[in-house]
């Protein structure tokens, strides 16, 4: 009797505080392999995850996905029952959201057409923030930044921005969006989509606006770093606690849901 291949997205959450990054590394603990070890447990059968990209250490993702294969006619137990289960057997800084059936050829990775990062900050000691947004000395200037951010639409060479030494094949990416937002009175929001990001980009972005924001550079200065194509050029990285990739985009996947 022939065995078939089904294809499952995974869509989980996680605080990445203490993990180094998602991918699996040989010497670190990682959000990918502690998945990979529930997926095996609660499965029977060794299963290895694809995700959708990867965080580095100490980010955190409001919504990432992972594809997996089951061989079998059909999973054991509903998607319902395939949550909660899973979900028992993650730690409590990891939650599995939703069990989605896909053609056996989706990919998590390359069939994404959008992804949006968040990245927080504050101006008020907050130990409830305290791992999970940058606090700010000073309150920088707002509306510099944004008027600096707006300037990111007119290019796609990102190279600038890339962390050094990667194995991408282009830093062409597209950025749709780029904004800072207020949060009330004592907490800054930046929010960026894009077809795709690369290594490092978000946070070397947030660290050339925050340059602006504080006087140090005009808001013109981002035309300056971006035709540089260097990565010296732009701004140092800001903390890895404040960034959140919040949000990922297939053309078959309803993500209001």
């Amino acid at each position: 009797m022939e065995t078939s291949r089904n294809r499952y997205f995974l869509e989980i959450a996680f605080d990445g505080g203490a993990y180094h990054g998602w991918q699996v590394q040989a010497n670190a603990l990682t959000v990918q392999e502690v998945l990979d070890r529930a997926l095996t447990t609660l499965l029977r059968q060794p299963t290895a995850t694809v995700g959708c990209g990867r965080t580095d250490t100490g980010v955190h993702a409001r919504q990432l996905f992972a594809h997996f294969d089951w061989v079998g006619t059909a999973l054991p137990m509903d998607g319902r029952s395939f949550i909660h289960r899973l979900n028992a057997l993650l730690p409590h800084d990891i939650a599995a959201k939703r069990l989605i059936a896909v053609a056996p050829d989706a990919h998590a990775r390359f069939d994404a057409v959008s992804r949006a990062y968040e990245y927080h900050a504050h101006l008020r000691k907050d130990p409830f923030l305290h791992g999970r947004s940058w606090l700010l000395r000073d309150v920088p200037d707002v509306q510099a930044m944004n008027e600096a951010a707006k300037l990111l639409y007119g290019y796609e060479d990102f190279s600038c921005f890339s962390k050094s030494n990667t194995q991408v094949h282009t830093n062409i990416c597209r950025i749709t969006h780029a904004e800072w937002r207020w949060v009330g009175t004592d907490r800054l929001v930046f929010h960026i989509s894009a077809n795709r990001f690369l290594r490092n980009m978000v946070r070397a972005i947030v660290g050339t606006l925050m340059e602006i924001g504080r006087g140090e550079q005009p808001p013109r200065h981002m035309h300056t770093v971006i035709q540089s194509k260097d990565r010296s050029v732009a701004g140092a990285s800001v903390p890895a606690c404040g960034l959140y990739l919040s949000a990922v985009a297939y053309p078959f996947i309803d993500i209001t849901v």
